[in-house]
């Protein structure tokens, strides 16, 4: 089963990738944790010329054609072949942070989008995806609580991250039946035990 997390940075997927992939292992299900950009040898050369902070200039475009090479990668060398072995594969991250990110946030063609989307994931869809959904106020609040600095792409304006929130929601509108919004401002425990209850009782 592929198993998704979006949202914006610090909306707690990460956290929750992490959890789930924790408990699915308790319960003795072979299963797999991944991070796009990443998870292959090409893919994290490509996340560290994309989160760069030096690389201002990079274009909308060329950063989505970046992500959509790591993710061709990802899917044929790590994704398809752990589903077909029968695994649990939580990824950090596909296709719909590429939609939200630079499609809405971006303001790139839609459809040329949605079109390399199908073509960098081989067609490839998650099951089930949750969305980790908190306004950009509490981003900056934690970003603040926790101390963290900013790569590239997180220090861009309030005005693109507010796109990008409304583009993950719109995503989630359109697709009720894959993806979970989930208030990513309730506690951590809560979060996980209706994630890991939502996923137990998915009917494929």
């Amino acid at each position: 089963m592929f198993i998704t997390f979006e949202g914006i940075d610090l909306s707690g997927k990460s956290t929750q990738a992490k959890l789930l992939y924790l408990n699915l292992k308790k319960l003795k299900f072979k299963t797999l944790l991944i991070r796009e950009p990443g998870g292959t040898l090409i893919s994290e050369k490509i996340r560290n010329i994309l989160l760069d902070s030096q690389h201002k200039k990079m274009e909308y475009l060329t950063e989505f054609l970046l992500f959509s090479a790591s993710r061709y990668q990802l899917t044929n060398e790590v994704i398809i072949p752990y589903l077909k072995k029968g695994y649990f594969v939580i990824c950090d991250r596909y296709y719909d942070s590429s939609t939200a990110y630079q499609g809405y946030g971006g303001n790139l063609d839609l459809k040329i989008v949605k079109f390399i989307n199908k073509v960098a994931t081989n067609g490839l869809k998650p099951e089930l995806t949750f969305l980790l959904d908190i306004p950009y106020s509490e981003n900056l609040r934690r970003r603040q609580r926790l101390a963290v600095g900013k790569d590239r792409i997180e220090s861009k304006s309030i005005n693109y991250y507010q796109r990008v929130i409304r583009g993950f929601r719109k995503i989630a509108r359109e697709e009720k039946s894959r993806v979970t919004v989930l208030n990513g401002k309730k506690p951590v425990k809560e979060l996980s035990k209706i994630i890991l209850e939502k996923v137990l009782k998915y009917e494929r």
